[in-house]
């Protein structure tokens, strides 16, 4: 199928922030149009007006959600289908459900498109409340095998469609051992949030700065931890050599990238974080946390290293492991290289578009038998 001609409401997230899945609305949205589809952006996240509405907790959800469905309303007078980038908790409740029930009304078909690394807790919780959302929606997609199984097990099939990886932005550059001179730099790029458990890498780097005194660490990201975080790496001594950077755009976070020698992804729970895929392709080594989905994303000791959550000491090991032995890591790296090819947009497309053909056709043949 080509994507021609096709009218496509994309409900989501955008930036700021730039997190994975308003990146990926976003990404999907430009590649969508480059390919001939007219997209309309239904944003679940726009700017409070006026602005001071979003410190009111509570009242503030209504200020974006009455937009937000009238938004819905109109676009399903405009677009063939609905593709909705979902999450779980209240980011389901207050922007998926309404979208697959504005486009039930409409007479339109819906895709979701799940994502998320806390789907089996959100629908061990809340399952009674979600499923008959999932019964009304036409498809389901999930970009990775870990959320198949998480909806298997509760009798929903999905189809995967990975996430998209921009290869002309992250792509590698050089080897390890071509980088800019000086001791390996580390990175942390994911948000300063409990979630990501940025103090066990900071704790992991503290051990791995004792075998290589001249490491430094940059953690790119922001949100409600940092103050804490610098606190702890003052305590620790290590000031002088750890970088808190912010928010970092997506044209900075790729020259960062390019300056690394090890990604850490330290998280707590994780589906298929865009993170790591992102830091592969740009040649750079990786050792995460074994949460969630990491394992169908990567191969322990082929394209990552895989260390259990919260354990600074096995972190900081794995760290050593390749920051020792050059061979391996290069390896490591090429594997990685090679891996993140099946997630360029050539390669997602045709999934993608097969399955809004396998919809729309549905939704035809439907209207022809109620008329």
């Amino acid at each position: 199928m080509k994507a021609t001609g096709l009218r496509i409401g994309l409900v989501g997230p955008l930036p700021p922030p730039s997190g994975g899945m308003a990146n990926q609305t976003l990404q999907l949205a430009r590649l969508l149009r480059e390919e001939g589809a007219t997209v309309e952006l239904i944003q679940v996240n726009r700017p409070y007006h006026p602005h001071w509405i979003g410190r009111l907790k509570g009242i503030r959800a209504g200020f974006r959600l009455f937009p937000y469905l009238a938004h819905l309303w109109s676009s399903a007078s405009r677009v063939q289908l609905f593709h909705v980038m979902a999450n779980s908790g209240w980011s389901w409740h207050l922007f998926a459900a309404p979208a697959i029930s504005v486009a039930r009304i409409r007479n339109i078909p819906v895709i979701i498109n799940y994502r998320g690394g806390e789907a089996d807790v959100f629908l061990n919780k809340a399952f009674f409340w979600v499923k008959p959302s999932l019964h009304r929606a036409d498809a389901i997609i999930v970009p990775s095998g870990f959320l198949e199984t998480v909806f298997g097990k509760r009798g929903f099939p999905t189809s995967i469609v990975p996430n998209i990886i921009d290869l002309d932005r992250f792509g590698a550059m050089c080897s390890a051992s071509q980088r800019k001179g000086g001791g390996p730099h580390l990175i942390v790029t994911r948000n300063l949030e409990p979630l990501y458990d940025n103090i066990t890498a900071v704790r992991a780097f503290n051990i791995v700065k004792h075998a290589f005194p001249a490491a430094k660490l940059t953690l790119a990201g922001s949100g409600p931890e940092r103050k804490m975080l610098e606190e702890l790496v003052c305590g620790l001594g290590l000031a002088d050599v750890v970088t808190f950077t912010g928010r970092v755009s997506n044209e900075r976070m790729s020259a960062l990238y390019q300056s690394a020698d090890i990604m850490i992804n330290p998280s707590l729970v994780d589906n298929m974080p865009n993170s790591v895929l992102e830091a592969l392709a740009s040649g750079v080594s990786v050792v995460s946390t074994d949460v969630g989905g990491v394992r169908y994303l990567v191969e322990h000791e082929k394209t990552a290293l895989l260390v259990p959550a919260q354990d600074p000491q096995a972190m900081a090991d794995a760290i050593l492991i390749l920051l020792n032995d050059p061979v391996r890591a290069e390896q490591m790296r090429q594997a990685g290289i090679e891996l993140v090819q099946q997630y360029s947009w050539p390669n997602v497309r045709d999934r993608l578009l097969g399955i809004y053909s396998e919809v729309l056709a549905k939704s035809d043949c439907t209207m022809a038998n109620i008329k």
